[in-house]
């Protein structure tokens, strides 16, 4: 009776075991599957780091089209005002596509700088000043580039985190892998080798009377 309640016991405690390893492995690879989507939306967004870096070419080919129609001597004051303000149009179509991405206060700041040089150069147009132009045109450019270096630079430290997380819950992964593989041999052994020993019986010796 003492070792059937004994063995009672041990099969509780394994089922409990197994009912445990259960839920924290199932826990585990739900952790590792979020990791894994974690990282790859991070990713996402740096990829998406670099359609912001298409758009910022985009600005630098139309404002130096911009400088140069502004710094032509030999093109009358009516072309220059058509074809700048015609290219200002385009600029104007892609603020509204680089305004819908997620700015960093940093970013915002820059963009908000060549949101002004912009407005400068569409004021100068109506009064033809064509020096100020081309000086309003080169500060845009120059702010262009610190954007450019922004997106670089926040590409970069996002991939480094994602990576940096998705190392390191994927190394506590593979640890709880392996603390489960040795929990579930102690179980196995409760269950089945525990049983396997009490089936056997030990042959008592002939009695010598």
């Amino acid at each position: 009776m003492k070792d059937h309640r004994r063995y009672s016991n041990k099969t509780k405690a394994a089922f409990i075991l197994l009912v445990v390893m259960l839920i924290i492995l199932l826990g585990n690879f739900n952790t590792l599957r979020n990791s894994k989507n974690v990282n790859d939306n991070i990713n996402a967004i740096y990829k998406d780091r670099l359609v912001v870096a298409h758009y910022i070419f985009q600005y630098s080919k139309e404002l130096h089209f911009i400088k140069a129609e502004a710094e032509k001597l030999n093109l009358s004051d009516n072309i220059k005002k058509n074809e700048i303000i015609h290219t200002l149009d385009i600029i104007h179509d892609i603020d509204d596509l680089y305004a819908k991405t997620v700015l960093t206060n940093k970013e915002k700041q820059y963009f908000d700088a060549f949101l002004l040089s912009c407005k400068e150069i569409n004021k100068q147009v109506e009064s033809k000043n064509w020096d100020k132009i081309a000086i309003s045109s080169a500060e845009a450019l120059k702010t262009l580039e610190s954007l450019s270096q922004i997106q670089i630079e926040e590409g970069k430290a996002k991939l480094a985190a994602a990576n940096a997380m998705y190392s390191r819950n994927n190394s506590l992964g593979q640890l709880q892998i392996a603390l489960l593989i040795i929990l579930g041999g102690i179980t196995f052994y409760l269950l089945i080798v525990k049983k396997i020993k009490q089936k056997i019986k030990i042959p008592e010796p002939p009695s010598m009377n």
